[in-house]
């Protein structure tokens, strides 16, 4: 049962008040440290599955308060061990129900969760710096039809972060964050793809070569693959999971069908680099449905009401969308198949 630290620094008028507050809270242990005359620095230690509630709780009674600042941080081990029997024990049963019916999650909470994403969608000199070089490794790989070197340009690909910030700020409605994933994913999959067009205009390509070809057609299984990658993504960072190898599994859905689309293009080879696009956009949509639904499945929502009502209108259209899209895709994956199977018969 992983556990987390918080601390507040506040008045000593308060105190009193905020014993109230967390009198029937399912915390595992509070201290009152006396640091001065004035202040007391208040330190609750419980599950990561609580903090989110009680960081509410504070947030809506302190916000207001020009010393108000609560910070959040991890306990790695904690002696004696913290049983969850012992925390159910400091929560007395209540006759009425919660009120918020969403108090117990199973996953970070919100501000940790949305700090350790925006951090990884930020657009610095190191993640362009690691999308050179999986492009460069990717291009190599696919063009000697090297299956071992192309995984290897997945581990080093930096795509999971932004991917999964566009999809945590479209649930929570933050329209900085949204820009924030858009700007570096444009940024990242326009330099890859530059990068890969240079390269397949210097080098030969060979359209055929059985590691370039898989990625210029698109089937059912590729989309349920994205899908997969997408959701899984997200429910690593939710649940606090190493995230390295979900970042694999978005690399596959992104990296090689758009290396594959700048080598077909650079090399002059159109209508292969077509299949290779539209590959790349579908996995695209898909990822970024997959991580808003279970983002919003987690629960994953702002604390403010108005902020609220816009986070779902964000997600309802985005879903809408992706889904709208999808179903085109998969309509006209399926046409073309049946036409492909009608004129081999036919010319048969």
């Amino acid at each position: 049962m992983a556990l987390r630290l918080l601390e507040m620094t506040l008045p000593k008028p308060h105190v009193r008040e905020v014993k109230e507050l967390l009198q029937d809270e399912p915390v595992v242990e509070v201290w009152y440290d006396q640091i001065s005359e004035e202040l007391t620095l208040l330190k609750i230690l419980a599950t990561s599955e609580e903090t989110e509630h009680l960081m509410d709780l504070l947030e809506k009674h302190f916000i207001r308060q020009p010393w108000f600042r609560l910070i959040l941080l991890p306990v790695s081990a904690s002696i004696p061990r913290v049983e969850e029997a012992q925390v159910e024990e400091k929560s007395p049963p209540s006759i009425e129900p919660p009120q918020n019916d969403q108090k117990k999650k199973e996953r970070l909470n919100r501000e940790e969760l949305y700090e350790s994403i925006k951090d990884m969608a930020r657009l610095t000199r190191v993640y362009l710096g690691m999308v050179v070089l999986s492009t460069v490794v990717a291009a190599v790989g696919l063009l000697n039809d090297n299956l071992a070197v192309i995984i290897g340009a997945m581990v080093i690909a930096p795509l999971l972060g932004p991917i999964i910030a566009q999809a945590m700020g479209t649930t929570l409605g933050d329209a900085a964050l949204i820009r924030l994933a858009l700007h570096t994913n444009f940024t990242g999959l326009g330099l890859a793809l530059l990068l890969s067009l240079l390269i397949g205009s210097i080098l030969v390509v060979d359209p055929e070569g059985p590691e370039l070809a898989a990625r210029t057609s698109i089937g059912l299984g590729d989309i349920a693959v994205a899908l997969a990658s997408g959701g899984a993504g997200a429910l690593a960072f939710t649940a606090g999971a190493p995230t390295v190898l979900v970042g694999v599994m978005v690399a596959v859905a992104l990296l090689p069908p758009l290396a594959s689309l700048g080598l077909l293009l650079g090399a002059g080879h159109f209508l292969p680099a077509l299949g290779a696009g539209l590959l790349l956009i579908t996995n695209i949509i898909c990822v970024n449905l997959a991580g808003i639904v279970v983002f919003w499945i987690q629960g994953v929502r702002p604390t403010k009401w108005w902020e609220e009502q816009r986070a779902k209108k964000a997600t309802k259209i985005s879903i809408v969308i992706c889904t709208s899209l999808l179903c085109l895709l998969i309509g006209a994956i399926v046409l073309a198949e049946r036409l492909k199977d009608a004129l081999f018969f036919y010319f048969l």
